[in-house]
């Protein structure tokens, strides 16, 4: 039997790649996003209790209500943003499920969807499937990985359905400004152009930054799908649960997709994260934990010959290493996995032409005594 794929980018991702050669040489994992430690026993002791009072069976398909009333509130609380819980906020299984969903509603054959690079590895393959094209602008560290606006609007055509973005940023960190907003809106003002903003790393940005969510300009919520994440912000990424805000007539539309994508997600966990999120404290503190976190690890490698600027959000550091060698990035990466005993991710493959310019990702969201090692350890290159 003969399989034709339609999965452009076949293979194993380089985040399984990387993580898989750490294991086999015992090295210590800073490469794929997920935290080495646990979340608050507080969640796992709602969860546990839903699990007894019998809350197993499918929830709505749309997030049980008491979740999405929450995150409604949640939004309007912090950014003065108004959504209504019923026709315009989705939970679906993990942020995505959310891009996935969003981008197969609104991408047909022929499209185009404009995308900032570096960025996550899943979001051209899924406009492939769909029949559209990726039309990249590139980031570059020579200029802090700051987006030029003119170059947006000159990558526009009439085949143009939508623009991705993700702020806080992974790999690079950075962040989008309300004058960022202003711009975006002045370019896709009398367009039909959708947005879709990965915004899963909102509670974790730095140095008092704001976070500047899409929906927070009245011009841009009327046309964006905003895609957040739990998993992130709780360190609980093993348990996909996240959610899409979106203006009732693209929620419409998002949720045909996620009727026959998951159609539903797990029970009891929805409605333990319905009563955690009650208390703000527990997502208002999360700023301050990961700020500690960036700054340990930075402590940690600052007598090195790395060179970087501190990132002002998600949960990963950029680091520039032409002080120590002229090796590509793939391959510098594989030998600190096998020879030094750190394994991180190198950036290029966050390009799609693997634009090479030294720079390595690590993940910070480790125990101190993880960064302590991975920091000696580095400190000797």
């Amino acid at each position: 039997m003969n399989i034709i794929s339609k999965q452009p980018n076949t293979g194993t991702t380089i985040f399984t790649v990387m993580s898989k050669l750490a294991a086999d040489y015992g090295a210590l994992n800073l490469s794929q996003g997920f935290p080495s430690f646990n979340c608050s026993p507080k969640l796992t002791e709602l969860v546990n209790f839903y699990l007894q009072k019998g809350m197993n069976q499918y929830a709505p398909m749309a997030g049980i209500q008491p979740l999405r009333e929450i995150i409604a509130q949640k939004n309007q609380e912090l950014y003065g943003v108004s959504y209504n819980p019923d026709t315009e906020v989705t939970v679906v299984s993990g942020a995505t499920e959310a891009l996935y969903a969003a981008l197969t509603a609104i991408v047909h054959q022929g499209d185009e969807v404009i995308l900032l690079e570096p960025n996550y590895d899943s979001y051209a393959p899924v406009i492939t499937l769909n029949g559209g094209t990726p039309v990249y602008v590139t980031l570059t560290p020579e200029n802090s990985y700051q987006i030029d606006w003119q170059i947006v609007k000159s990558k526009i055509t009439e085949r143009t359905k939508a623009i991705m973005l993700n702020t806080p940023h992974n790999p690079t960190g950075t962040v989008l400004s309300k004058e960022d907003l202003n711009q975006l809106a002045e370019i896709v003002r009398d367009t039909n152009i959708f947005l879709i903003s990965d915004e899963v790393y909102e509670h974790i940005i730095f140095d008092g930054n704001e976070h500047w969510s899409l929906c927070r300009h009245p011009a841009l919520r009327e046309r964006t799908f905003i895609c957040g994440s739990f998993g992130k912000t709780f360190h609980v990424t093993g348990w996909k649960v996240g959610y899409c805000l979106a203006p009732k007539l693209l929620t419409d539309e998002f949720r045909k997709v996620h009727q026959w994508l998951t159609f539903s997600v797990v029970t009891p966990i929805q409605y333990a994260f319905a009563d955690f999120l009650k208390e703000p404290d527990n997502y208002l503190s999360i700023p301050d934990f990961y700020e500690t976190k960036r700054n340990k690890f930075l402590d940690c490698i600052k007598s090195s010959r790395f060179t970087y600027t501190p990132a002002q959000g998600s949960f990963f550091q950029c680091v520039n290493y032409q002080k120590i060698t002229e090796e590509n990035d793939y391959d510098l990466a594989v030998r600190l996995t096998k020879e030094i005993g750190v394994a991180t991710i190198p950036v290029s493959v966050f390009y799609h032409q693997k634009n090479d310019y030294k720079t390595l990702r690590f993940c910070f969201a480790k125990d101190d005594e993880t960064l302590e090692k991975a920091g000696e350890k580095l400190c000797r290159l």
